[in-house]
């Protein structure tokens, strides 16, 4: 079978990052860039960088990444359903609800396969929480609590941090417990001086039962990615920076006062770090959307229909968090 023939559009960070691994990606001939600002150079991993969209999809593409900024996803992924181009598309897969919900009918319409850059789902921390989680380690989920805080990128400017930063955490927080969000509400603030919120403190309830807080900034002179994910029987801590995953095992109560006896608590129990295989999520995702493309399989990439979903979430918190800002 011949290598499937794949390119990036945008040559941003993300944009060198997705032409790093699809460059040494088994079964993918990487053929080049598209990017038309002049302050990029000719190549890359030493294939073309393009500067006109036509001339590109030219090149005959089975799929592409969408690596440029958000409100272009709209304008690209368009493009690319019209050639019958597979897509993968950075998140968030586009800039409103709407625009969002125009990319997942058209793949559909054109039978072909879109995904959305969620990352954070192939972090090896979360992948063994979710396997853990179904494996009934901690029993029934009770709760969800996120921490993404850090300085901040100089490369965003087009969304806030909900829509960049949160849509991770509503993304990954839905499929590690397999529930959907059924409330949120919010409270922002704009301490930088940009037009776009940067703090968010988030919360919601899912559709068995589990309770949800996010909390996200740009405003944090430290990077920290924590899921905190507490059931039943004990918790499970994911740090998607070192993809560690940590289990925290209820101990054995013994009342003695009969007025706490009524009380159904925890106390502390063993702890065990479990040892993973540190593979780069990134790389993953590439061998999933690969694979998903080969198949028609979409189980194990993140959905157009899943991303429009997160982009809704998103959309609902920001103007929640509008709502209760004091005049």
């Amino acid at each position: 079978m011949a290598n499937l023939r794949a390119g990036v559009l945008g040559l941003g960070v993300m944009g060198r990052h997705h032409s790093r691994v699809l460059n040494a990606l088994d079964g993918v001939d990487f053929l080049g860039v598209y990017d038309p600002a002049d302050t990029v150079g000719p190549d890359i991993e030493g294939k073309p960088i393009v500067k006109e969209l036509d001339r590109f999809l030219d090149m005959g593409f089975d799929y592409c990444v969408v690596a440029a900024p958000t409100i272009y996803h709209l304008d690209i992924g368009t493009a690319l359903a019209e050639r019958g181009i597979h897509a993968l598309i950075e998140k968030p897969v586009a800039s409103t609800t709407e625009a969002a919900t125009q990319l997942r009918d058209l793949f559909a319409a054109k039978g072909l396969i879109g995904g959305v850059g969620h990352i954070e789902r192939y972090n090896p921390a979360l992948q063994a929480a979710r396997a853990r989680i179904e494996e009934g380690l901690i029993g029934d989920i009770y709760q969800v609590a996120t921490r993404r805080q850090g300085p901040f990128p100089g490369r965003i400017a087009d969304v806030g941090v909900i829509k960049d930063l949160a849509t991770h955490d509503i993304d990954l927080t839905a499929w590690v417990t397999q529930q959907e969000y059924v409330s949120v509400n919010a409270r922002t603030a704009h301490r930088s001086g940009r037009e776009h919120e940067d703090m968010v403190i988030a919360t919601g309830t899912l559709s068995r039962g589990t309770i949800v807080s996010h909390i996200v900034n740009w405003l944090t002179p430290f990077k920290e990615r924590v899921t905190i994910i507490s059931g039943e029987k004990g918790a499970l801590v994911a740090d998607t920076l070192t993809a560690d995953l940590t289990h925290y095992e209820n101990g054995v109560i013994r009342n003695t006062w009969d007025q706490a006896s009524s009380f159904r608590g925890v106390s502390e129990g063993d702890m065990t770090r479990f040892a993973l295989e540190r593979k780069e999520p990134l790389r993953s995702e590439h061998e999933a959307f690969r694979d998903a493309v080969l198949s028609g399989d979409t189980s194990n990439i993140v959905t157009l229909a899943e991303g429009t979903n997160v982009v809704r979430i998103a959309e609902e918190l920001a103007a929640d968090g509008v709502s209760h800002r004091l005049s």
